[in-house]
């Protein structure tokens, strides 16, 4: 039965009236936060009788769904990706990733329909050190904000000294794409130019 009322849950959430809360500005297309489909998610389930449960271990992050009337259940898994950024505690990388696959996890199993992000941002790796977009920090954890605060200000003082020991910094933090955009955006336009020049 766990499938029929999974599928019921579907449709009833295609139904809803779900809207967007997250916009990446720099690559200009709006996600679907855990914020904007679980409240709808969690009354569907408890209309059709089902319950889902996310657990996560080192190398697997799963969701069971089961049915409340016959205990069959669906599990829906996800390797556990890492984040490593220097200067957060191990538990607020691990709460960043335990989020992002919780809301991944989700929107496989109810088959939500999202912009796909990677042909949207293909340009994000020739753009990052070119044009710095301060919006996309509105998506990022605020652990990971904070960590990118202290570094901006360490990559403009040691840029002062020395442009390409800051360029050989920024390279060993080895950080996302819009973790890069982020970064970017809170430096000034001379210490921006000074590591572009740097990198020659």
């Amino acid at each position: 039965m766990v499938h029929k009322k999974l599928m019921q849950a579907r449709i009833l959430l295609q139904n809803a009236p779900l809207k967007k809360s997250g916009h990446n500005k720099f690559a200009g297309y709006s996600y679907f936060e855990l914020g904007d489909f679980m409240p709808e998610i969690n009354a569907i389930f408890n209309e059709v009788g089902l319950c889902g449960v996310v657990s996560y271990d080192s190398e697997i992050a799963s969701l069971t769904i089961t049915d409340t009337d016959d205990n069959t259940s669906i599990v829906i898994t996800s390797p556990m990706a890492e984040a490593n950024l220097k200067g957060c505690h191990p538990i607020q990388n691990l709460g960043a990733v335990e989020t992002y696959t919780r809301r991944y996890l989700w929107v496989t199993a109810m088959e939500i329909v999202e912009h796909d992000a990677l042909d949207s941002s293909a340009p994000l790796k020739e753009q990052v050190i070119i044009t710095p977009a301060q919006g996309i920090r509105d998506e990022l954890p605020i652990e990971i904000l904070k960590y990118l605060d202290e570094l901006a200000v360490e990559l403009i003082a040691t840029c002062e000294k020395d442009p390409k020991a800051a360029w050989v910094r920024l390279e060993q933090e080895n950080l996302e794409a819009d973790q890069k955009v982020a970064l970017w955006g809170l430096m000034p336009s001379n210490v921006r130019s000074a590591i572009k020049k740097a990198k020659g």
